[in-house]
C-alpha cells in the first residue's frame, strides 16, 4: 500500500514538473515570437540562465542588425552622392540605381526595378556593347534625348550574372577636347600663312637682282614676322592669364590715371583721324592687377580705333553704376551684326577675317579681355548695331571696388 502511494506521489510530482516546464517553455516561446518584447519572463535557476543567454543573443543580433542597416544606409547615401551613375544589374535586369544614373538613363528606381536595362537604354551601340561582352574599355554614347549630352559607359562584371553599369557625363571634356583641336588647328593656320609668305620671299630673294624689289620683299617679310610675334605674344598672355593665381585684393589701381593713359594711347594710335573723348571723374578705384586691366582695356580701345572710320568718335568712360562700376568703350564704327556678338570672345573668332588681318588683329584680343575681366570678377557686355557703332562695357562689382582716393 505504501509503495502504491509512493508511485502515485512520484507520478503527481512528475506531472507537476512537466506542467511547470511546459509553462516555462510556453512563456519562452511566446517571448521569442514577439521580437518587440522587452525583458525576458522572470524565472529561477537554469531557466533564468537560459533566458539570460537567449536575451544576450537577441540583443547582440539586434545590435548587428542595426549596424548592418546603418552600413547599408551609409552605402546608399554614398552611392547616391556619387557624381557618376551606378546601376546594379542581375542578368542584365535593373536591381538598383543612384540618382545620377536615373538622370542619365531616365530610369525610375522603383518602377523600373527588374526590367531589362536594354528596354530603357535603347541605344544600338550600348546593345552591341552588352552583347559583345568585352568590357575592358568604356564606350562613348550620346543619348537620343536631344540633351546634347555625351556619356561614357562601362560595365563591371562581378559575381554570378551580376554587374555594375557605370556612367559618366563627359560633355564638358568633349567640348574641351574639341576646343583644343580647334585651337591647335587655328594656331597652325595663323602661323602657316605668314611663314609661307616669308619662306616664299626668301626663295625669291636668292635670285632677285633688283635692290628695290629686294627691299620691298624684306619689308613684306618684316610685316609678316611682326604678325607672328604679335600672335605669339597674345598666346603667351592668354596662357599666363589661364594659369596664374587670381590678382591680389590688396593692390589698388588708380583708375582715373589708368583711363587717362588709355585715352593718350588711343590718340596716339588714331594719329588725329578720330575724335577721342575721355571721362573718368567720379569712378571708384579697383583692386587687382594694373597690368592685366591695362591689357584688357587697351584691347577694347585699340579695337574701337581699328574699326571706326576716319572722322568717327571713340569715347572712354569709367564711372560708378548702381551695381558697381563699369569701363565703357563706345565708337561710331562699322558695328557688328547680332549673330556674331555671342561668339566674339572665342579664340580666333573673326567677323571679317580679311579686315582683321589687314588691321593687324590676331583674333585673340577679346579672349584676353574676357579672361582678364573674369579674374577680377567682372563681365563683358557688348551691344552693337551695324553701321552705327558698338559699345563694350566691362562691369565690376563686389569687394574689388572702393571710393577713389586720387585727386579728382
Amino acid at each position: 500500500m505504501d509503495t502504491q502511494w509512493l508511485w502515485i506521489g512520484a507520478c503527481v510530482a512528475l506531472l507537476l514538473g512537466l506542467a511547470y516546464y511546459r509553462r516555462k517553455l510556453s512563456n519562452l516561446v511566446k517571448w521569442l515570437s514577439h521580437p518587440e518584447a522587452g525583458d525576458p519572463p522572470r524565472a529561477y535557476g537554469l531557466w533564468d540562465d537560459l533566458h539570460a543567454l537567449v536575451h544576450r543573443g537577441r540583443r547582440e543580433a539586434r545590435r548587428r542588425e542595426a549596424e548592418l542597416l546603418a552600413a547599408h544606409e551609409r552605402w546608399n547615401a554614398a552611392a547616391r552622392a556619387l557624381p557618376d551613375g551606378v546601376v546594379i544589374l542581375e542578368n542584365e535586369r535593373i536591381v538598383w540605381c543612384n540618382e545620377t544614373a536615373s538622370s542619365h538613363f531616365r530610369i525610375d528606381p522603383e518602377r523600373d526595378q527588374g526590367r531589362p536595362v536594354t528596354h530603357l537604354v535603347r541605344e544600338p551601340e550600348f546593345a552591341r556593347y552588352l552583347a559583345h561582352g568585352d568590357f575592358a574599355k568604356p564606350i562613348p554614347m550620346r543619348p537620343s534625348d536631344q540633351s546634347g549630352r555625351m556619356l561614357s559607359l562601362q560595365v563591371v562584371a562581378y559575381g554570378d550574372g551580376q554587374s555594375l553599369l557605370l556612367s559618366r557625363d563627359v560633355t564638358r571634356f568633349e567640348k574641351l577636347e574639341n576646343m583644343r583641336r580647334e585651337f591647335v588647328a587655328n594656331v597652325s593656320h595663323e602661323l602657316r600663312t605668314p611663314l609661307t609668305v616669308v619662306s616664299g620671299f626668301l626663295e625669291t630673294l636668292r635670285d632677285e637682282p633688283d635692290p628695290e624689289a629686294r627691299a620691298r620683299y624684306i619689308d613684306l617679310m618684316s610685316g609678316q614676322s611682326q604678325r607672328m610675334l604679335r600672335l605669339l605674344d597674345d598666346l603667351l598672355t592668354l596662357s599666363a592669364l589661364e594659369s596664374s593665381p587670381p590678382p591680389p585684393m590688396e593692390e589698388w589701381v588708380d583708375m582715373r590715371s589708368l583711363v587717362e593713359r588709355l585715352g593718350a594711347d588711343a590718340r596716339a594710335i588714331s594719329r588725329g583721324r578720330h575724335r577721342v573723348e575721355v571721362e573718368s571723374a567720379g569712378g571708384p578705384d579697383l583692386a587687382g592687377s594694373e597690368k592685366e586691366l591695362a591689357s584688357a582695356f587697351g584691347n577694347l580701345v585699340s579695337n574701337a580705333i581699328r574699326y571706326t572710320p576716319d572722322g568717327g568718335t571713340v569715347r572712354l568712360r569709367w564711372a560708378g553704376a548702381p551695381e558697381g562700376a563699369a569701363f565703357d568703350v563706345e565708337d561710331t564704327g562699322i558695328g557688328i551684326a547680332p549673330e556674331h556678338i555671342p561668339r566674339l570672345t572665342e579664340r580666333f573668332y573673326r567677323v571679317d577675317r580679311g579686315r582683321s588681318r589687314e588691321t593687324g588683329g590676331t583674333g585673340l584680343g577679346l579672349a584676353i579681355v574676357k579672361h582678364a575681366l573674369g579674374r577680377h570678377g567682372a563681365t563683358l557686355a557688348i551691344s552693337s548695331e551695324p553701321g552705327r557703332g558698338s559699345r563694350f562695357s566691362a562691369r565690376f562689382s563686389g569687394p574689388r571696388l572702393r571710393a577713389a582716393t586720387s585727386p579728382q
